[in-house]
This record gives C-alpha cells, structure tokens and sequence, in this order.
C-alpha cells in the first residue's frame, strides 16, 4: 500500500443532552481480499481491515467484524444518543496486526 489509511470522522462538535446524534466514519484502504491475481497471475496476499471499533467516555457504542466483501474505503454511519460532554474514540485493526485510532470531542448542553 503506497500510502497510511488515514481514517476521517464526522462527528458534531454539540449536541443537547438526550439528542441523538448522527456519526459517519470512513477510512482510506484499499482492501484487499486476497482473491485476485497481479499481472504475473500470483494471488494478491489478504490485507483488510477486520474490525471496527467506536468507543464514548470508554463505554462501547457500535463494533463490527469486516470481511473481505466490504468494499474498499470502508464507511459506517450510526448513532449514539448522549446524555454528557465526552470523547468518542474510533479504532480499525487491520490483518497486519496495525492499528489505526482517531478521537473527536463533543460538548453536550
């Protein structure tokens, strides 16, 4: 891979207590399944992200396993609905064993 997936996170900086929020995630990589062939015909080695991660105030708020059906660049879209002010941690744990974190913070009123 010529270049770090780079995760990018949309989350709203406020919320009023009890408001469900909306939060997008996506991050650059490309996801190989390990099923094609380069031009010499030898089989692309396996390289996705298999699992995903997002975490308020170190309480679980949505997880998932990937598989290698997932497009690359994988995006996710859920909801949390938040009752205090925090900080929501993402994490993507890629076949290699790397990791990719990134956090965002959100005030609630």
């Amino acid at each position: 891979m010529a270049a770090q997936p780079k995760p990018r996170i949309k989350v709203p900086k406020e919320a009023k207590a009890g408001e469900v929020v909306s939060i997008k995630t996506l991050i650059s990589h490309e996801m190989e399944s390990g099923q094609r062939k380069d031009k010499d015909g030898k089989v692309i080695p396996r390289k996705i992200i298999n699992k995903f991660a997002c975490e308020f105030n170190g309480a679980p708020v949505f997880s998932c396993d990937i598989d290698p059906a997932i497009s690359a660049n994988p995006y996710f879209e859920f909801s949390a609905k938040l009752t205090e002010s925090g900080t929501f941690k993402f994490t993507w744990i890629d076949d290699d064993g790397a990791i990719y974190t990134d956090e965002q913070k959100i005030t609630v009123n």
